[in-house]
């Protein structure tokens, strides 16, 4: 006879995500433990144990950072996964993370085991139709291959159970070795083709937020981008040891233009699809991009079009802590702890211009153009002078403007305040330095800005950890409306897009270029795909297709979306950007020289820096366990 299994439900995350189970549902007794034939004997139990089944799946939202999934609501001090890719630095800390931070080992395990278990209960869900039973199975197979995708890209080669296991005093037949990785990303593909079989096109309602055909397509698409990209540039960082000998980790280049074949039909099958397209795709103007860019991420739901699959967060109190954390500090909202996201100048720079498509468009500060000296002020250098802090950055792509906060531009109502320091008449300069204010004509001119320090937002050492050491905060994905920071870390309540259709565009184009492929009029395709997402920005000259042109597309299109990490992961370039790399601040000061003063900035590395270098051991994550579960450990841990 078959053993009664006990399952251990969420029953808040149920009521956050699936808000119309009905109330009888809950009545069951115990309310913590119900068998799983009575759970999923009728629809409100399957609602209920999907509800657990998606809190449980790896999305890379919100609350998630170094330490892993659903931390956001606990003291993480704010450090987002791209301030540990180049995007951003935290305000206090120096971090590079190692190859013990993002796990997903034991969790994603418990995962699995709970998929698993769905799979072989839906042949005997009495109250659903054939049709039903198939759909719920996709839908199965979707959240399998993504606990599959997550693991791979962390471990390379894993143990695929795909059948549940009834746990036994025999400990040695529960074992399950590591397959390669190739077999591993192989899994993923198949069961993502399972998917894609029965899911519906298009869901509505309380359902919307679960996985539809276009979303198994979408994972299939970024999975089958990151296989190739391991494939192809292994040898850039090629690991040794038994792992590698066995296959466990790393693929022969051989095989990467059969990933890229996958992720480029995968993706067309979005873009030919006929539901998704990009949000406000030809806006009239720059400031009209800009306002429909911040829209799309301050609210995913307005934009049905772009998010393939979104995550979504309830009441205040229950939701993450986005606001909390990375508020600039005027704007902090009672919040104690702001201003820990800090852009770098790397990003700003890489954002084009519209005078000149094509290309970065770093910040000139100086009169000679020199854009690589980072050893601070010189009274020897020709400065240019701006009448704004925001001067400098007037002729930016729309995507800077609405990710970033600029100095001297308004947020929530309140002119941002970023000021390094000023210039004295005298010539001498006071950057960086303790709090100061000197009188000039009659007027009293601050260090930072402003005399008391919750009326700035930058570089006062005084109070480091809430004041921006770039010369830059944080605006994607905040409220534009004050969220109460003295409440909890849990009070914001924007919504997650796991998937959108940008993110589809760009990986299409990059697989393209990266494989040559030409079929079906490939290359054409891919061009209009990577200006697309630049003509949605209010850029309109086409740029041309070519690979540095589409990863400076996809730095800057999916900033802060937790891509970064892993793009420089798959990429096998994280070892090349962090090799004792200090990173960039731009310094707005104040020229106290000229009548009526006026602003530089100062290009220099960023204050209380570290050099930071990236083991290359880093490319895969270390097998917990391996004690007592028999694995062969990943190199050099």
């Amino acid at each position: 006879m078959r053993k009664t299994n006990i399952l251990l439900l969420i029953i808040s995350v149920t009521l956050l995500l699936f808000t119309s189970c009905r109330n009888d549902i809950m009545d069951l007794q115990p309310l913590n433990k119900v068998s799983s034939e009575v759970l999923l004997a009728n629809e409100d139990g399957i609602r209920v144990y999907l509800a657990n089944l998606y809190y449980q799946a790896p999305f890379e939202d919100f609350t998630y950072n170094r330490v892993g999934f659903h931390t956001g609501l606990v003291n993480t001090v704010g450090i987002h996964p791209d301030a540990q890719a180049g995007n951003a630095v935290n305000s206090e800390f120096n971090h590079l993370v190692d190859g013990e931070n993002f796990p997903w080992w034991d969790a994603g395990y418990k995962f699995n085991r709970d998929v698993n278990l769905l799979i072989r209960e839906i042949p005997n869900i009495a109250s659903l139709n054939e049709e039903k039973k198939n759909e719920l199975l996709s839908e199965a197979h979707f959240l399998r291959a993504f606990g599959y995708y997550a693991l791979a890209k962390r471990y390379g080669g894993v143990p695929i159970i795909a059948e549940y296991q009834e746990y036994t005093s025999d400990i040695e037949s529960l074992k399950v070795p590591r397959s390669t990785e190739r077999d591993t990303w192989d899994f993923v593909m198949s069961e993502c083709d399972e998917a894609i079989k029965y899911l519906p096109s298009t869901r509505s309602g309380s359902d919307s937020r679960r996985a539809t055909k276009w979303a198994a397509y979408a994972l299939k698409s970024r999975a089958a981008l990151h296989a190739a990209s391991v494939a192809k540039y292994w040898n850039k960082a090629a690991l040794s040891g038994e792992a590698v000998s066995q296959g466990l980790v790393g693929m022969d280049p051989s095989l990467a233009d059969h990933y890229y074949k996958l992720c480029i039909e995968a993706s067309k099958a979005i873009m030919d699809g006929g539901v998704h397209a990009l949000y406000k795709a030809n806006p009239a103007s720059v400031d009209e991009a800009i306002d429909n860019l911040l829209k799309l991420f301050q609210d995913p739901n307005v934009a049905p079009e772009e998010a393939i699959l979104v995550y979504g967060y309830g009441k205040p109190g229950s939701g993450h802590s986005m606001d909390f954390w990375y508020n600039p500090n005027q704007t902090a909202d009672g919040a104690p702890h702001p201003g820990r996201m800090n852009p770098t100048l790397e990003l700003v720079d890489m954002y084009e211009s519209y005078s000149n498509p094509g290309y970065d468009a770093p910040i000139v500060t100086t009169v000679d153009g020199n854009i690589n000296d980072y050893n601070g002020y010189s009274k020897d250098k020709s400065y240019l002078y701006f009448d704004t802090p925001y001067d400098i950055f007037k002729d930016k792509d729309a995507r800077l403007w609405s990710t970033v906060v600029l100095p001297g531009t308004e947020w929530k109502g309140v002119t941002i305040n970023i000021q390094a320091g000023y210039i004295q008449p005298d010539g001498t300069p006071v950057i960086e330095a303790d709090k100061a204010s000197i009188v000039v004509n009659g007027v009293t001119y601050h260090t930072f800005g402003a005399d008391a320090w919750k009326e700035y937002s930058g570089f006062d050492q005084q109070h480091l950890a809430e004041m921006t050491r770039t010369g830059f905060s944080f605006k994607k994905f905040l409220s534009p409306t004050p969220v109460d920071g003295n409440k909890d870390l849990g009070y914001s309540t924007s919504d997650w897009m796991e998937f959108r259709y940008a993110e589809i565009l760009l990986n299409y184009a990059e697989a393209v270029v990266e494989s040559g492929y030409t079929d079906n009029n490939a290359q054409s395709t891919a061009k209009e795909a990577l200006n697309a997402t630049r003509k949605r920005a209010g850029h309109t000259t086409d740029i041309p297709l070519t690979l540095e042109n589409i990863l400076r597309e996809r730095r800057v299109e999916l900033a802060f979306e937790n891509k970064r990490w892993w793009d420089l992961i798959r990429r096998r370039e994280f070892h090349e950007v962090f090799n004792n790399t200090i990173q960039k601040a731009l310094c707005p000061v104040l020229d106290l020289q000229v009548s009526p003063p006026k602003y530089i900035f100062v290009r220099k590395y960023i204050i209380r820096a570290i050099p930071l270098s990236f083991d290359r051991r880093m490319y895969y994550g270390p097998i917990p366990g391996i004690g007592s579960n028999d694995l062969i450990q990943n190199p050099q841990y």
